[in-house]
């Protein structure tokens, strides 16, 4: 009757384990350093490509963005570092359903309403001079 495992292949899974939780570690360190958002990083809000307001995303807040006449068309909750869009007038709702954002570059886009937020930073990020 043979055994199940042996030393060797002991050693071998642990040496499996081991790597892999280093790879794992490694991995999440880089992705976490760069998800950190800036102290300084703001919001810039722009209706038909002019700007509407920006808003630091280190201050929790709710931006009621409002066309011409004064209607509130959109509406901004900026809420721990992100910036989400959580209601809209527009049919299709698209810009409710993106995904909120906190990176430099990010940007949620209104089509029907011309309404851009961007997350704008005077810091570059890690991962942006390492992929130029």
């Amino acid at each position: 009757m043979r055994k199940r495992f042996g030393r060797n292949d002991i050693i071998l899974i642990s040496v499996i384990v081991i790597i892999s939780v280093a790879l794992l570690l490694i991995w999440k360190l880089v992705y976490l350093k760069g998800q950190d958002t800036d102290s300084d990083a703001c919001v810039e809000v722009t209706i038909d490509g002019r700007g509407y307001g920006t808003y630091p995303l280190s201050k929790d807040d709710t931006i009621e963005i409002k066309n011409g006449d004064g209607d509130v068309t959109n509406t901004l909750v900026i809420k721990g570092g992100v910036a989400d869009m959580t209601s809209a007038d527009c049919p299709d709702h698209l810009c409710v359903k993106q995904k909120a954002i906190s990176k430099e570059g990010e940007s949620i886009i209104c089509l029907p309403n011309k309404v851009v937020v961007t997350v704008k930073s005077d810091t570059k990020s890690d991962i942006d001079s390492i992929s130029k």
